[in-house]
């Protein structure tokens, strides 16, 4: 996926989880100038959003917006990761036709108490997938959730319970950044999510990750990266 007239800017402060005080520099004047942008990610991102940290904006052209700036990635020790929260889905219905050829894929399909990001079906199988989006990384390791989500154990079991009710069922990380070793479970964050997960593999739900290829203006899924479950703590 692409974003257009794209902006780089420095990360400043972040009041609360929708908006963010950043610099950027008027392309006429050369000013720099501070203002408000809106944060395509409400999770915690800690370890990202850091005071002088180097960013990347889009430049909305709607008029009715209070803030004219989305905030669509950052770089970490020369690493550019992106953190548009809305990107994992996209690419996942890009990469899923390349994954299952022969299936007919639709997206936001209910089941039971849930709504999953994809419904796959073809001449003899039925599947839901779920996608994560990850942005935490540690030393080439990445993980889920950085923050507690009940959400995802909740579709997590229900994942569970469609694998056994005769539905194929799919957890696909969208990794927000390339480079990096294997997935884990962010066990000291959420431990209840990680033996979900854990529990999920057991069952039959299959796991799978792909990191991206990440420029200042676009992302797109790159390669397979394997997925541990178990509490490696």
């Amino acid at each position: 996926m692409r974003y257009e007239h794209m902006i780089q800017g420095t990360f400043i402060s972040r009041p609360n989880r929708f908006i963010a005080h950043v610099a950027i520099r008027r392309e006429v004047t050369g000013e720099e100038e501070t203002v408000v942008c809106h944060v395509k990610n409400t999770g915690r991102c800690r370890e990202l959003l850091i005071p002088e940290a180097d960013i990347i904006l889009e430049i909305s052209d709607n008029p009715n917006r209070k803030t004219k700036f989305d905030l669509i990635s950052v770089y970490k020790n020369g690493r550019l990761i992106n953190i548009d929260s809305q990107a994992p889905n996209k690419i996942a219905a890009e990469l899923l036709p390349k994954l299952f050829p022969d299936y007919i894929i639709k997206p936001e399909q209910k089941y039971k108490n849930s709504r999953f990001d994809f419904y796959l079906e073809s001449a003899n199988k039925r599947a839901f997938a779920e996608v994560k989006g990850v942005t935490l990384e540690n030393e080439n390791i990445v993980m889920f959730p950085d923050a507690p989500t009940e959400r995802g154990v909740k579709h997590i079991n229900e994942l569970i319970q469609a694998a056994e009710n005769g539905f194929d069922a799919y957890i696909l990380f969208i990794i927000q950044m390339n480079q990096v070793k294997y997935l884990i479970p962010n066990y000291e964050t959420h431990r209840e999510f990680g033996e979900a997960l854990h529990l999920a593999k057991q069952k039959g739900v299959k796991i799978l990750a792909y990191d991206c290829i990440v420029k200042e203006n676009e992302i797109t899924a790159h390669a397979p990266i394997k997925v541990f479950t178990e509490n490696m703590i």
